[in-house]
């Protein structure tokens, strides 16, 4: 399934944190630095290890155009580093020098998220470097945060094991608690999808030893709600990392068992990277590359491992359930339906009553009403109606919406990936900057650079798709 391409070895502790950019990859560590490697060779750069901590390092992420690396540390700073040239940029002194566990950027490089070991949060106007707002959660740890790909809201973990939804002023839009028992270790936002509501898909990991994925439904009155729809229980011991891939068709887990696990995030199944015993220990970071089929893997054994995906892995990802006839439909795919379709109340009752695929289909208004305990007429005629969609093929031949330019909606030919973080068409795209001033179709603010990345592992999907069909 894959293959370990390199072992990086220039640490001198821990590796807590491992994030790639289109040209670069970044580590963190306990040793205080942060070390910069091209992602083509893996090369370290001439002015990398980057040294400004005072002590550990426990995150770093990229801006979108990668020009930019951003990082936190137990000295209660988070710095900006320049990926040109390795110069500090800024040094943000979070709110009551609390130490700094996490950090994330917004897909539209807007805002910055700092988190302490206070329970506090800071938001940041990343342009100015300026703090915008503070807030937080008392009496805990702030472990884990991820930006929605709208980048208008973001998600946080702490030890106390809950997930919190904020907005940019700091409400909590949502509290899920005991998310995780024992605490929530990270999280990763993915983008959204979904019929009759905006849907947000979310994965978190603790120290249950559970992968979590969840939905987000955003509705039109504004409120949230947030649906449990897998529960992957592949690892033995806490699951210390989690990342999906650019296009969420993967997505990747490592553990305290020393496992590497990459999951097919549309189907859910499991397979497994073989990472040499004699060089891991605990599993503690793990990232995709964005338009390549590589994972890198941090541990407290101080390496990093890349890993190459095989055709074969992302091939299957990239079909997905649309591929399935809805009588090969399991469980679990009749749930991810259910959200989809905005029936998400029903998915505990189906789940209880064992509903897969072909259960799905043979399903009446009788049956509904009886064994289900369906009351309401208007419901059971709307699960009804969705049914005989699926029965008339009209699901399972349509196109995956990752696959259609958001500007046009049309299948992609030469996908590229903006500086908001979305794929576009290049044709789409380009004609959309010259027009719009540089705005992004799917947030409306402002693209803080034109260039444009070619998503080599979107196109050999659509391409994999295509010839599938």
């Amino acid at each position: 399934m894959a293959s370990v391409v390199c072992t990086l070895r220039d640490h001198q502790d821990d590796i807590n944190w491992c994030a790639f950019s289109a040209k670069l990859l970044a580590t963190c560590s306990g040793d205080k630095t942060l070390r910069i490697y091209n992602a083509e060779d893996f090369s370290e750069l001439p002015f990398s290890p980057l040294k400004g901590h005072g002590y550990s390092v426990h995150c770093c992420c990229f801006s979108p155009c990668g020009q930019l690396l951003v990082s936190c540390s137990t000295d209660a700073t988070v710095v900006v580093w320049s990926t040109v040239t390795g110069d500090i940029e800024a040094v943000l002194e979070h709110p009551g020098r609390s130490p700094v566990r996490i950090c994330a950027l917004s897909p539209n490089a807007a805002h910055l998220v700092s988190g302490a070991s206070d329970g506090t949060l800071a938001l940041w106007d990343f342009h100015s470097k300026r703090l915008s707002r503070t807030g937080g959660v008392r009496d805990t740890t702030m472990v884990a945060c991820s930006f929605s790909p709208c980048s208008q809201m973001f998600m946080t973990g702490s030890t106390y094991g809950d997930l919190r939804l904020w907005d940019l002023h700091l409400n909590q839009l949502l509290a899920k608690k005991d998310a995780h028992d024992l605490g929530v270790s990270c999280c990763s936002f993915w983008k959204y999808k979904g019929n009759q509501v905006v849907q947000f898909r979310l994965a978190s990991c603790g120290q249950d030893c559970h992968l979590k994925i969840w939905v987000i439904n955003k509705f039109t009155s504004g409120g949230f709600d947030m649906v449990l729809l897998h529960t992957l229980t592949g690892q033995t011991a806490p699951v210390f990392c989690c990342a999906y891939s650019s296009d969420g068709q993967l997505l990747v887990s490592g553990s305290v068992d020393k496992s590497v696990k990459v999951y097919d995030a549309v189907k859910h199944s499991l397979g497994i990277i073989h990472v040499p015993d004699s060089l891991c220990r605990y599993v503690t970071a793990c990232a995709f590359h964005p338009t390549s089929p590589l994972i890198a893997t941090g541990s407290m054994d101080k390496t990093v491992n890349i890993c190459r995906l095989e055709d074969g892995c992302r091939g299957k990802a990239a079909a997905g359930r649309l591929k399935l006839l809805v009588a090969d439909w399991s469980e679990g795919d009749v749930s991810e339906w259910l959200v989809e379709e905005g029936l998400q109340g029903l998915v505990d009752k189906f789940k209880a009553n064992n509903i897969d695929g072909t259960e799905l289909l043979s399903l009446t208004k009788e049956t509904l009403a009886s064994e289900l305990g369906i009351e309401s007429v208007g419901l059971r005629g709307k699960l009804l109606r969705k049914v005989e969609e699926l029965k008339s093929g009209s699901m399972s031949l349509g196109v995956p919406d990752e696959f259609l330019c958001p500007i046009t909606r049309e299948l992609m030919r030469e996908p590229v990936i903006a500086a908001d973080g979305y794929s576009y068409e290049r044709e789409a795209i380009e004609n959309w900057i010259h027009t719009k001033n540089r705005s992004s179709p799917m947030t409306n603010l402002p693209l803080l650079t034109t260039l444009l990345t070619p998503n080599h592992t979107l196109k050999m999907a659509i391409s994999r798709w295509k010839t599938s069909q």
